[in-house]
C-alpha cells in the first residue's frame, strides 16, 4: 500500500488594508525609517482597523480564498486548526469562530499557540491527522491581530509587529509529495525573555495590570535574537543533513519573518543565496504565526510541483522548528 503523506493543495491570504508606515512610527515613539529598515528590514506593517474587528477577521477570508481557489465548499472541510496568539477572545478557540464565519460546519475545529513557531506546530499536528487516513481535508490557518498586544509607546516592539492571516490545505497525496519531514524544538525558560506579563491564570487582569501595561508584548531583544538566530539555524540545518540534503537540493527556505538578520544568518547556515530565500517582512512586518503562510501566498506561482521547501520558525515559549516540503502542484495564474 502506497504510504498516505499530506500535502499542500491550496493557499490563501488576507491582510488588512491600513498600511502603518515607518513615517507614521516616527510621529509616535522616537525612532527614524533608517534605523528601522537598517536592524529589521521593516518598512510598513498592516494593521487591522475597526471596532470590534479581531483575529478571525483576517482569517475567515483566508481560508474562504483557499477555498475559492481550491474549488471546495466549506462545508467539506473536515478540520480547521488556527495557529495565534491573539485569539478572538480566551474561548472559545478562534477556530470555533472561524468555522461558524465560513460555514464550515462538518469540521472539528481548535487553536495552537506556539508563538512566531505556531505555523509550524500546526501544520505537523494537521499533518498527522490527514496521514492517519481518517481525515481528508484539514485546514492549518496562521493568524494574528499583533496590533491588539502592542504598546505603541514602546519603540522597541511597536516597529516590528503587523496583522495579517494565511492558510493552506492539506490532503491526502500518494505520489510522495507533501510534509516530509519536521524538527520541532522548545524551551520553557525562554518565557523570561518573551512573553506578556499578565492576563493569564498566574496574573489575571486587574486594574493594576491594566495601569501597569502589562498585557502587552514584553520583549528582550538581545536575548531574544541571539537564541532566535543559533536556535533557527541550527533546525534548519539539522533538518538538512536528516534528509541527506545540501542547499543544493533546496529551491526555497520560507523563514518566519521576525528580523532581516535572523533570516539571513539561517540562509547562510542551510548555504543558501539571497534569491532561494523568501522574504516580505519589509511589506508586513511580523505576522507571528502568519508569516510563513503569507510568504507561501504571496510566492504561490513561484512553486513548482517536486521542489524541495523547508519552512523554519522560532519563537517566544521559546519554540522553534523547521519542516520539509515536496510541493505537490503547479500553480495556474
Amino acid at each position: 500500500m502506497t504510504k498516505i503523506t499530506a500535502a499542500i493543495t491550496a493557499i490563501g491570504g488576507f491582510v488588512p488594508e491600513y498600511r502603518l508606515t515607518n513615517k507614521e512610527l516616527e510621529t509616535l515613539v522616537d525612532t527614524n525609517d533608517e534605523w528601522i529598515r537598517t536592524r529589521t528590514g521593516v518598512e510598513e506593517r498592516r494593521i487591522l482597523k475597526g471596532e470590534g474587528l479581531a483575529t478571525s477577521d483576517m482569517a475567515a477570508p483566508a481560508v474562504l480564498d483557499l477555498c475559492k481557489k481550491r474549488g471546495i465548499s466549506p462545508e467539506e472541510i473536515d478540520c480547521i486548526i488556527c495557529a495565534t496568539v491573539t485569539p478572538d477572545m480566551f474561548f472559545p478557540a478562534t477556530a470555533n469562530i472561524i468555522s461558524d464565519k465560513i460555514g464550515a460546519i462538518n469540521a472539528f475545529s481548535f487553536d495552537i499557540a506556539a508563538a512566531c513557531s505556531g505555523f509550524l506546530f500546526a501544520l505537523t499536528t494537521g499533518t498527522s491527522l490527514v496521514e492517519s487516513g481518517r481525515y481528508k481535508k484539514v485546514v492549518v490557518v496562521g493568524a494574528d491581530k499583533m496590533s491588539s498586544i502592542v504598546d505603541y509607546s514602546d519603540r522597541a516592539t511597536c516597529i516590528i509587529f503587523g496583522d495579517g492571516a494565511g492558510a493552506v490545505l492539506l490532503e491526502p497525496n500518494q505520489e510522495g509529495n507533501g510534509v516530509m519531514d519536521s524538527i520541532l524544538r522548545s524551551d520553557g525558560s525562554g518565557k523570561n525573555y518573551l512573553h506578556m506579563k499578565a492576563g493569564g491564570s498566574a496574573k489575571p487582569a486587574s486594574i493594576e495590570t491594566v495601569m501597569a501595561k502589562e498585557h502587552y508584548i514584553y520583549q528582550e531583544g538581545q536575548a531574544v535574537f541571539k537564541f532566535a538566530v543559533k536556535g533557527m539555524a541550527d533546525v534548519s540545518y539539522e533538518l538538512l543533513q536528516r534528509n541527506n540534503l545540501t542547499g543544493e537540493d533546496i529551491a526555497w527556505l520560507v523563514p518566519h519573518q521576525a528580523n532581516l538578520r535572523i533570516i539571513d544568518a539561517t540562509a547562510n547556515r542551510m548555504g543558501l543565496p539571497k534569491e532561494k530565500v523568501m522574504i516580505n517582512i519589509q511589506k508586513y512586518g511580523n505576522t507571528t504565526a502568519a508569516t510563513i503562510p503569507l510568504c507561501l501566498w504571496d510566492w504561490e506561482n513561484q512553486l513548482k510541483k517536486g521542489d524541495n521547501i523547508v519552512l523554519a520558525a522560532f519563537g517566544g515559549g521559546f519554540t522553534w522548528g523547521a519542516t520539509l516540503i515536496k510541493w505537490a502542484y503547479n500553480s495556474v495564474e
